[in-house]
């Protein structure tokens, strides 16, 4: 399997509490496996307070729904070794 890499890496963001925010991690291939979000590094799964899906195939995305004040932190999108964070 090739090494997958992150071509575009997540951004800062601030948002109000109550209001969604969707981060966005470009990866170099697609249907990449070994992926993972974290907040806080807390491993996040898709449910229906966390939106994770895959766009184009190589877009990852992770939506947090109605955020408030417990979920300040930091962002982190993993794949294989790779890392980005916001």
């Amino acid at each position: 399997e090739p090494d997958v890499t992150i071509v575009s890496g997540l951004r800062d963001t601030a948002v109000s509490e109550g209001d969604d925010v969707t981060f966005r991690c470009q990866v170099s291939h697609e249907n990449a496996r070994d992926v993972e979000w974290k907040l806080q590094d807390v491993a996040l799964q898709n449910n229906e307070m966390n939106e994770i899906s895959v766009e184009k195939g190589k877009v990852h995305t992770l939506t947090l729904r109605k955020v408030t004040e417990q979920d300040v932190g930091t962002v982190t999108f993993r794949v294989g070794h790779h890392t980005s964070t916001a």
